[in-house]
């Protein structure tokens, strides 16, 4: 490597080193933010509007906000004044950070890294300490009417306290004084009472002084008509001798013309006579030329007239022959259209009836089927209940088909017992001579049940009779029954309706 080539590289190094923290550091402000650079010098560098170089990881970049921040100052309570009367003061502020360098550095120490809002609750304590202050200094009045005065005093007070801070008062506006017990609105009446006295006195003097220069200026006019009535009545007094006179040789003259006129007017009216007697004889000539033309004038009219009447009667009875084979044609496709709705709503019932015919069809066979189903499953369920039946019948044994006759021998004894029931009056006739004849109605129904356990031994071939004494008291004490004399009762009997 040549013994030059070392100290480019060195150079190389240290020139891209330089750009490359140059580049790292270079800051520009812009004028409404200052940049304050720290870290190597005793005393911070401030930036505001123009560029600088801030070394990399040895100074720091910090930022301030120098616009305007707006500040509505309202007392939280009342503060009296300085003739003790208890008032709000309700004042807009502008304030912001000094970009002088010793206040902006104060700035710093107070609100770097802090927001307007924190700026803007540390001015307003301030000013609002300083309004009470002023408030306390002046009286009402005072206040009211010159608040540029209150709002110098109140300005001037707290710029000393918020220079401390840092921060300048741009603007001081005093937005409204008010208070509780209407003192403000009391001046005002106050003055506005003033002044309309004064104005109503100013008023009544400029009254006063135009009814004077009225009152001259009508003198005056009066002077000058008088002195105009006198001047007009004498001119009209000349006017009208003038008048006379040119009316006398009017007159003379008029005379003089009346008297020609005359003369030429009997020259005239002879004239007139003639021309007239003449004219007359040709107005007569005339008119019966006019009358004669009017005749064929009213005769052509006629014609004309009964031409158009004919015209206008047949265009009237072809409208109307039309306008009836309209109405016609109209009333036949209303009939028409009306037959066809009736139709199609027929139609549409038949259609509708033959639907339910047929759903009614489909419902009744349904229901045929399902019955014949029932009937079919009600028979197939009572032949087999009778082919238990007959199962459980062939398994019976005598005593058993016995038991089931001891069971209906009270129906039938009712049976038997039942047309006497129905008897309404008997009549007895005859007897054994033993016993009467009601005996032996009584004694008729033991009699059929004997005779029908007889009939039952001789063709099931069991006993009942027996059977039933096997267990009774009569086979118990061996007591028979004997009935006797049935075929030898005569019995006569009739119903109700038959006896009567």
């Amino acid at each position: 490597m040549p013994d030059f080539a070392l100290p480019v590289i060195i150079g190389v190094v240290v020139l891209v080193l330089l750009i490359i923290v140059f580049s790292i550091g270079y800051v520009k402000a812009p004028p409404d933010m200052a940049f304050i650079i720290s870290g190597i010098k005793k005393k911070s560098k401030v930036v505001i509007g123009k560029a600088s170089i801030r070394i990399p990881f040895f100074e720091r970049l910090d930022k301030l906000n120098l616009r305007l921040i707006p500040i509505d100052v309202k007392t939280s309570n009342a503060v009296p004044t300085a003739d003790y009367i208890n008032i709000n003061v309700d004042a807009t502020v502008n304030v912001k950070i000094s970009n002088e360098h010793d206040k902006l550095l104060l700035a710093a120490e107070n609100f770097l890294n802090k927001n307007t809002d924190y700026v803007a609750s540390v001015a307003r304590e301030v000013l609002e300490g300083n309004v009470r202050e002023i408030v306390g200094k002046m009286k009402l009045e005072e206040m009211v009417s010159d608040r540029q005065k209150f709002a110098t005093l109140v300005k001037e007070n707290a710029e000393p306290d918020l220079a401390a801070m840092g921060l300048d008062i741009i603007s001081f506006n005093v937005q409204n004084f008010v208070d509780s017990n209407e003192v403000i609105e009391n001046l005002g009446i106050d003055n506005i009472v003033k002044i309309k006295k004064a104005a109503a006195i100013a008023r009544a003097e400029s009254e006063r002084d135009i009814k004077v220069a009225q009152a001259l200026a009508d003198k005056e006019s009066n002077d000058a008509a008088v002195l105009a009535e006198t001047e007009i009545a004498k001119k009209q007094n000349e006017l009208a001798i003038k008048k006379s006179e040119l009316q006398r040789e009017a007159d003379t003259k008029k005379a003089i013309a009346d008297a020609a006129y005359e003369i030429q007017k009997e020259e005239q009216r002879k004239t007139i006579e003639i021309t007239t007697a003449n004219a007359d004889i040709a107005r007569q000539e005339r008119e019966i030329e006019l009358k004669q033309k009017e005749v064929a004038v009213k005769e052509q009219a006629l014609e004309a007239e009964v031409k158009k009447q004919a015209e206008a009667d047949k265009y009237a009875a072809q409208q109307r022959a039309d306008a009836a084979l309209y109405q016609r044609q109209k009333e036949a496709e209303a009939k028409q259209f009306e037959a066809q709705r009736a139709a199609e709503a027929k139609k549409a019932e038949a259609e509708a009836e033959r639907y339910s015919k047929e759903q009614e069809a489909e419902g009744v066979r349904a229901l045929g089927e399902a019955e014949a189903k029932a009937i079919q499953a009600k028979g197939l369920a009572e032949a087999e209940a009778m082919e238990k039946k007959a199962e459980a019948y062939a398994k019976y044994n005598n005593a058993a088909v016995a038991e089931m006759m001891i069971k209906v021998l009270p129906e039938i004894a009712g049976k038997i017992a039942e047309p006497l029931s129905q008897i309404d009056k008997i009549t007895i006739i005859g007897g054994d001579g033993t016993s009467n004849g009601v005996d032996q109605v009584a004694g008729n129904v033991p009699a059929v049940m004997a005779k029908l356990f007889e009939s039952m031994k001789a063709t099931t071939g069991i006993d009942l009779a027996e059977i039933v004494k096997a267990d009774s008291y009569d086979a118990k004490v061996n007591r028979n029954i004997n009935i006797s004399g049935i075929d030898g009762l005569n019995v006569a009997a009739t119903d109700d309706k038959q006896s009567e």
